[in-house]
């Protein structure tokens, strides 16, 4: 494992202890079953050539949203994320230090997902409450009790690059548009193979999260010296590992 990528994720073990303990008072309503997790997998399907994540948790999955604050800043975000080894590249983001993950997840202030109409209606813009997908690059950051944020940069830098489905704002942050099913105790969904540069031999862990969004005036220029992130982890919930260690690999 890289070495930074080993630092990272040592921060996170440590500040995991912390976020577990439900300090956050807006992140404690939603504290529950649905977020227990109980296993997880991400499998290779050789005959269509994808991979499926999957999820399950003690309770029902997807059963728990969180509620509309009618802003975006301070707006709610809950979330099932599979922290990966997969590289920024592999995923359609220019080369930059951090954890490649997959969030699965529910915001009903804001729709981040310009390019999809999740509940079909023939409206793009109203379905952030619907869950999704997102790959970001999280990165350590002690301006929030969970310890990550997503990884920002700053607008005038052309040097990143940013997938295709992205919407646009200056974060580490994508909207791939797959199907997120939730069915009884899990939830699912899957990747083509080819939309991460063809690996299957990655590893990875499972994490129930509350995240929040910022949107104050120090934050036009996604700067680091913003009092808080744009978007980052306010609680951990559960993690399937115990350590945030990533012991798990894709099954073939």
């Amino acid at each position: 494992m890289h070495t930074s990528l080993k630092a990272t994720l040592l921060a996170l073990v440590l500040t995991t202890s912390v976020a577990t303990g439900q300090t956050y008072a807006p992140a404690a309503a939603y504290n529950n079953a649905d977020f227990k997790i109980s296993a997880a997998e991400i499998t290779y399907d050789n005959t269509l050539d994808m991979l499926v994540f999957e999820m399950q948790v003690e309770g029902t999955a997807g059963r728990t949203i969180p509620k509309g604050i009618g802003k975006m800043d301070g707006a709610p975000v809950l979330a099932y994320v599979f922290p990966t080894t997969l590289k920024p590249t592999d995923v359609g983001f220019s080369s930059t230090e951090g954890i490649v993950a997959m969030g699965l997840t529910s915001h009903p202030d804001m729709d981040d997902t310009p390019l999809w109409d999740e509940n079909n209606d023939g409206v793009f813009d109203n379905d952030g409450v619907v869950w999704h997908p997102h790959w970001v690059v999280l990165t350590k950051d002690s301006r929030v009790p969970g310890g990550l944020s997503v990884k920002e940069f700053k607008k005038e830098d052309k040097a990143v690059t940013l997938p295709k489905t992205a919407p646009g704002v200056p974060m580490y942050f994508d909207s791939p548009g797959y199907n997120v099913v939730a069915r009884g105790k899990a939830i699912r969904m899957g990747v083509p193979a080819f939309r991460v540069n063809n690996r299957t031999d990655f590893n990875f862990d499972a994490v129930s999260c509350y995240l929040e969004m910022s949107m104050g005036a120090d934050h036009a220029n996604h700067e680091a010296s913003a009092a808080k992130p744009t978007l980052g982890v306010y609680a951990v919930y559960s993690v399937l590992s115990g350590k945030l260690t990533l012991p798990f690999t894709v099954k073939k």
